[in-house]
């Protein structure tokens, strides 16, 4: 098999350690041995970054637009073997993984034409014969760290806008799924882009992650993971003056009002809780149902709940696949522990599951008869597992969906335009939904949150540019 390695300064370099990629489907299928960088590699990256900034960020629009397609295209023409990639190492099902590399590619193509739209500003001055330009910069180098739940998409997220407005790249992937990064990292390596301006180093976060922060040639940090961890990428950066953006945590609301189609609801809230093993920021793990349909939603709910096939992610028909390893499944487990000791009802699921091939593979669950207050009502579990608190009504209900230390995503059941237009504007979150999941966000939009859940400028869309480039205002005398 080989060991695949790191990417630094245009060379492939093996590591100092070696991470085991192993199949959270099939524990005896092993994905693949990946390069661990070390802090003087993850130094060494930097360095080939910050050396090739200067002709990079002076490079065409053109010539950005030009290698950034490339990538696109080649991901698109790769998207089924990629999508298999990323389903054995993560264990999303096989469709979703096809569909996730496929927004890659849609990615890294809208990023190549943003690339030649990048816009400044001409402005009068108040005083005669002097004229204004507010232009657009990039930051450096900018250090990205990525999560394991979208190995392919959040990688892409970061690095196409940060080559679009003209910085270079340190990625470091999450340890769990090296592979879908190293794909992309590869697939750039042949598109054209000069030595140093992207760079991949695999391995630990305390180690590699650590070095990003403590260097003074990374200039931004674009980091997406767990909120105890985001808390110490903001403290480092803001030790030595870094630019940081953070995407983290989430404990999203779904209200199901009395005059919701209930058939529209519950498949909205089953893939919302459910879908992807409900390892989404954007997951709805509270759902918040009115009484006068409490009963019937739970029992909806519950229906569709059995009939979800789990199972080996690369099985035909699977709808939702594995917990990604055995710390997070035992993660779980714990939560469902914690809310049958809290009081609340586990109305189906939570058993971990016999398949055909050795895995991590967990019932979903269900609890309801739970208040807010609970612990599994104010702490992200990051798993299949969902709860129901029964409200007397939408006031109540948008209250008590507000009622988080987080703000990414919510969502809304109803019939009524009344009530549809006064959450979309009171919901307390970064992206609202109306009668759909609250997880699924288009790749041309901006993605984020308020409160616990983000800080700092968008992800995603035309508002990239904000965290992916800085403003000089430049005058001139005309005479």
């Amino acid at each position: 098999m080989g060991q695949f390695k790191n990417f630094i300064g245009g060379e492939w370099v093996e590591g100092e350690a070696v991470i085991r990629n192993i199949n959270p489907s099939d524990i005896t299928d092993l994905v693949g041995e990946y390069a661990a960088a070390g802090a003087a590699q993850t130094k060494a990256a930097i360095e080939a970054a910050a050396a090739a900034f200067p002709a990079w960020s002076m490079t065409t629009p053109q010539q950005r637009f030009d290698i950034l397609d490339a990538a696109g295209s080649e991901i698109l023409a790769r998207k089924e073997e990629l999508g298999r990639l990323l389903a054995r190492e993560e264990g999303k099902p096989l469709a979703d993984g096809i569909g996730e590399a496929t927004r890659a590619g849609h990615i890294f193509k809208f990023f190549a034409g943003e690339a030649v739209r990048i816009e400044g500003t001409a402005l009068a001055s108040i005083r005669p014969g002097i004229d204004i330009n507010v232009m657009r910069e990039p930051m450096g180098v900018v250090g990205l760290i990525t999560p394991w739940n979208f190995p392919i998409a959040i990688p892409a997220w970061k690095m196409a806008p940060a080559l679009a407005f003209g910085n270079t790249v340190v990625l470091k992937p999450a340890e769990l799924v090296p592979g879908s990064a190293y794909a992309i990292v590869e697939i750039l390596s042949r598109a054209g882009l000069p030595k140093g301006v992207v760079n991949l180093v695999m391995g630990k976060g305390s180690i590699v992650g650590q070095a990003m922060l403590d260097s003074p040639h990374v200039n931004a940090v674009s980091f997406t993971g767990s909120t105890g961890t985001g808390a110490r990428v903001a403290e480092a950066c803001v030790k030595r003056g870094a630019k940081f953006q953070l995407e983290m945590g989430g404990k999203n609301p779904a209200l199901v009002l009395d005059d919701a189609d209930l058939s529209v609801a519950v498949n909205a809230c089953l893939n919302s809780a459910f879908f992807q093993t409900g390892q989404r920021c954007t997951a709805s793990s509270r759902i918040i149902v009115t009484k006068g349909v409490h009963d019937a939603f739970v029992e909806q709910m519950v229906a569709a709940m059995k009939t979800l096939k789990v199972d080996n992610a690369l099985e035909p028909g699977c709808q939702v696949g594995p917990v990604v390893d055995a710390r997070q499944l035992a993660q779980d487990e714990k939560y469902i522990d914690i809310g049958r000791k809290e009081g609340a009802e586990l109305a189906w699921g939570g058993e971990r599951l016999n398949r055909a091939t050795d895995g991590f593979f967990l019932q979903p669950a269900l609890f309801v008869n739970t208040k807010n207050d609970m612990q599994i009502n104010r702490e992200e579990i990051f798993g299949p597992v969902a709860t129901v608190i029964k409200v007397d009504s939408y006031e109540e209900g948008l209250a008590i969906a507000n009622d988080t230390a987080f703000g990414l995503s919510a969502g809304v059941y109803t019939t009524s335009l009344k009530h549809a237009a006064h959450f979309r504007r009171n919901a307390k979150a970064g992206m609202v939904m109306v009668n759909l999941p609250t997880a699924g966000v288009d790749y041309h939009v901006p993605f984020g949150g308020t409160k616990g859940s983000s800080y700092g400028a968008r992800e995603q869309g035309r508002q990239a540019v904000e965290f992916f480039t800085t403003t000089k205002t430049q005058y001139s005398f005309a005479g």
